[in-house]
């Protein structure tokens, strides 16, 4: 059994038809004997609808797919190397690349008859910011087989005036003893605008820091929430597929009620039919015996 190509055909399921499907394999793969393969399949997670959609975008726009990668890894160089100008060019397209992405996804999603919500959409976008920001989330994103949405992304750590490398300064040069007067107090100033600066930077960074937090457990309350509709509407499916069936059952147990009832109506009929010649048919026997006994004596007496 090749479970990587069976892998990929299970992604390529919609969500509530994963979890049978996946089973199905399992036990083929245990009917086989092969345990290996059994144990790697019963592994899979089913998708959420987001990751569904996303899995499905890249493989069918597999150049745009790979527009996003690169300008993942673009991003990601931007920040390791502090380049502002080439931060600044790669945000703005990030920007733009999600929101038409995130549109292209949800139309996908809409002519594979699966509609995405608003909130799932909200959860596609949050998928791409974790393709640009993590490099992981990028390789399962284009291999086609994320299973659930990442944690929160806020686009890309801040860069703060810390992590720049400093300016050279030019070099202290003597001047007049009547110009240094006051330079204490003068040096004063721009130490405290640095730490005013920084106090600021840090009241930022944690600011950023607790809303990430935020977003995060808003994003696994959302995701969970999600998992739990699509559980709830597999149940509902298959709860609706198994009243179909029973109520074909139902169906054709009251066409064969009908039909038997009208096969009683039709032997009773020729029950009473069959009575009544039988009791005709025993009066006229009992006529011609008594005729006969008649005739019979009367031959006698003569």
């Amino acid at each position: 059994m090749d479970v990587d190509e069976v892998i990929g055909a299970l992604y390529r399921l919609r969500p509530e038809e994963f979890v049978a499907a996946r089973d199905a394999w399992v036990a083929e793969a245990r009917r086989a004997k092969d345990a290996a393969a059994a144990r790697r399949i019963a592994g899979l997670r089913r998708p959420t609808l987001a990751a569904w959609a996303s899995n499905l975008f890249v493989r069918q726009r597999p150049q745009e797919a790979e527009r996003l990668l690169e300008l993942g890894e673009t991003l990601r160089q931007a920040h390791r190397t502090l380049d502002a100008g080439q931060l600044r060019q790669a945000s703005r397209q990030q920007h733009q690349m999600i929101t038409l992405l995130a549109r292209e996804t949800a139309d996908l999603a809409q002519q594979a008859g699966s509609p995405l919500t608003q909130a799932v959409r909200y959860e596609v976008e949050q998928i791409l910011h974790g393709v640009l920001a993590d490099q992981k989330v990028a390789e399962e994103w284009a291999a086609a087989r994320l299973t659930r949405v990442p944690a929160a992304t806020v686009d890309f750590t801040a860069v703060t005036p810390e992590a720049l490398p400093e300016r050279s300064r030019p070099p202290a040069t003597t001047a007049p003893t009547a110009a240094t007067r006051g330079t204490k107090s003068r040096a004063n100033k721009p130490d405290r605008r640095t730490q005013a600066r920084r106090e600021r930077v840090n009241r930022a960074r944690a600011r950023s820091e607790e809303t990430a937090g935020e977003a995060r457990r808003s994003q696994d309350i959302l995701s969970t929430a999600n998992d739990t509709k699509q559980a709830a509407d597999t149940r509902a499916e298959r709860a609706r597929a198994r009243v179909s069936e029973l109520e074909e059952q139902l169906q054709q147990a009251r066409e064969e009620l009908r039909e038997a009832m009208e096969t009683v109506a039709l032997a009773d009929t020729a029950v009473k039919d069959a009575a009544r010649a039988a009791d005709k048919a025993r009066r006229t026997a009992d006529r011609a015996s008594r005729e006969l006994a008649k005739l019979t004596e009367d031959a006698d007496e003569a």
